[in-house]
């Protein structure tokens, strides 16, 4: 029994040693998994005020405050928020929100309301809003309809007429789907920034498995990205705007963050995020 003691004594005396000279490779962190890393470039800043209860868009304006708004069947109302999310003002336009999706500001600061959900790919009054924040009163329509589309809705795998995301760059708007069909590809559509009515034409399309529901681009149009729920999807690298869905592509995973639905530059290192849910978070790239 002694002997067995002594034994033990002995062994445990060397784990302990082993452990003790071979902590630091015992005990270091591990490597951070792709939702670890995102995670922790994730901040909620605050929870949304009561009145935007859907955010479904966000621009960021040159003061620093963030416009937003709400999802179908609410007001046309856009709502002017500080950097800490408070508050500030309630801009009443006196168009219809038929299914407000999303917001793009172009380098005048007007602003460009989507009025283009369509879940059932069935509609054909489709619509952007462009509105001069210092005359809400006088909204100008660019109407739109899309230049592949010959049925009113297609068929169930064919329904990728829907758009959620928006940005301006250069006197052209470009919308991207949300597939509402296959959830296999974002196609991209280009349309000018002028009141009309036009055929948004078909610029090409990106393969990616998700519903993307916002886009934006940074101040010096070298990114592009795009939102889905829980996920950020990057673009860099590209020849053109035109052709962002060709760049180098990277998809980052938002833990924790929800129905992420609006998103804008904040700088080129740093986004704007809402969420339906009703929060607002900075992410750092």
């Amino acid at each position: 029994m002694k002997l067995m003691i002594k034994i033990a004594v002995i062994m445990l005396a060397i784990i302990g040693l082993t452990t003790f000279f071979l902590r630091d490779s015992l005990f270091q962190d591990k490597p951070a998994t792709e939702a670890t890393t995102t995670g922790s470039r994730l901040e909620k800043i605050t929870a949304l005020p009561n009145e935007v209860e859907e955010s479904s868009g966000v621009a960021l304006l040159a003061n620093g405050t963030i416009l937003t708004h709400n999802d179908a069947g609410n007001k046309p109302y856009l709502y002017l928020l500080d950097a800490k999310g408070k508050l500030q003002e309630t801009i009443k336009l006196k168009v219809p929100n038929v299914d407000w999706e999303d917001l793009a500001q172009d380098d005048d600061g007007n602003i460009y309301i989507a009025d283009s959900g369509n879940n059932n790919n069935q509609r054909k009054e489709l619509a952007i809003y462009k509105v001069d924040l210092a005359a809400p009163d006088q909204v100008q329509a660019i109407r739109y309809t899309y230049e592949d589309q010959t049925e009113y809705p297609p068929q169930k795998k064919d329904r990728n007429f829907d758009s959620e995301a928006i940005f301006w760059n250069n006197g052209n708007l470009y919308l991207v789907s949300k597939d509402r069909g296959q959830g296999a590809t974002a196609k991209v559509y280009q349309l000018p920034d002028q009141p009309g009515n036009y055929k948004a034409r078909l610029i090409g399309s990106h393969k990616i498995k998700a519903k993307i529901t916002g886009a934006a681009i940074n101040a010096d149009a070298a990114q592009v990205a795009l939102l889905s729920e829980g996920e950020l999807h990057l673009f860099r690298d590209f020849s053109s705007v035109d052709k962002f869905y060709e760049g180098k592509y990277e998809k980052r995973e938002l833990k924790g963050a929800g129905q992420t639905e609006g998103l804008d530059f904040i700088d080129e290192n740093k986004l704007v995020i809402t969420s339906e849910g009703g929060n607002l978070y900075h992410y750092t790239l």
